[in-house]
């Protein structure tokens, strides 16, 4: 896992026990599993809205947002991004297409 990612993993798991009026992360676990999952639908809709745009440093930002929230909301459904990066690399070198046949419905 990049350091970045690593750093804001711990930066957002210690986030979570701080106060709401002091950390977003912590405001963002005081208001619950739903308004977090809300947060990250929003960000990636905006991600799709820049990336029609064809603005790069909009999309860019919006990426950022969606990556942060994403693992805002991992964090508080205690799933360590090393998890998701583990099916990441199970999937590496099978067809998209094959991957999605393989699932169970």
């Amino acid at each position: 896992m990049s350091d970045t990612l690593t750093r804001l993993e711990a930066t957002i798991a210690q986030r979570l026990t701080a106060s709401p009026e002091e950390s977003y992360v912590a405001k963002l676990h005081a208001k619950g599993l739903a308004k977090i999952a809300q947060k990250l639908g929003e960000e990636a809709t905006e991600v799709v809205i820049a990336a029609l745009a064809g603005d790069e440093a909009e999309l860019v930002g919006e990426a950022a947002d969606v990556i942060f929230h994403l693992m805002v909301l991992l964090a508080e459904k205690g799933v360590p991004l090393d998890k998701v990066l583990a099916e990441l690399d199970r999937r590496e070198g099978t067809s998209g297409i094959a991957e999605k046949a393989s699932r169970k419905d």
